[in-house]
């Protein structure tokens, strides 16, 4: 009976560490939503024939850091989070032609992928252990790296309307 109620009280225990977990994922859901709606509107407000603009030769054009975010989305995404396969393939995501449109296209595919992902994830395994070229991260880590770097590129995208004299869309964060 003692082991029967000890075997009880830990599966108890589980439960409730990964229930606490849960909230982090509706939280990532709602961040990445809002950051998916921000950077289209981004997106949006530069003109199209303004998509090819870099501040400098070295640089990203617009147009190459709106796709690298959705290339980085789903490379992060298919790679540590889960099986689905992206929605996007690997010669979209290395094409430079795109239209503006396409490239929202691309962009929204994206976050959809992610967000799915992120909401149908198992909080149990929020610390497994996966590799990475910078070191060995958590699950948790690599969804908190989708975030920034997302919001790293997101930055620069708003740098490029303010060079071409565009005001970027109000941040809404929340």
């Amino acid at each position: 009976m003692k082991n029967l109620s000890f075997t009880l009280l830990l599966c108890f225990a589980y439960v409730a560490c990964s229930a606490q977990s849960t909230p982090f994922l509706t939280e990532l859901k709602s961040r990445l939503t809002n950051a998916k709606r921000y950077t289209l509107q981004i997106m949006e407000a530069m003109p199209e024939a303004n998509y090819g603009y870099k501040p400098v030769a070295d640089e990203m054009d617009f147009r190459a850091q709106a796709i690298h975010i959705a290339q980085n989305l789903t490379w992060l995404t298919s790679s540590h989070l889960t099986t689905k396969p992206s929605p996007l393939s690997e010669a979209s995501l290395k094409a430079t032609n795109q239209t503006k449109a396409e490239v929202s296209m691309m962009v929204t595919q994206a976050y959809d992928y992610a967000i799915d992902a992120v909401g149908e994830f198992d909080a149990a395994h929020f610390d497994d252990p996966v590799k990475f070229f910078a070191g060995p991260m958590t699950k948790r880590q690599i969804m908190l790296l989708i975030c920034d770097h997302q919001t790293h590129h997101r930055g620069q995208l708003i740098v490029y309307l303010r060079l071409n004299g565009l005001k970027p869309p109000s941040y809404v964060g929340w």
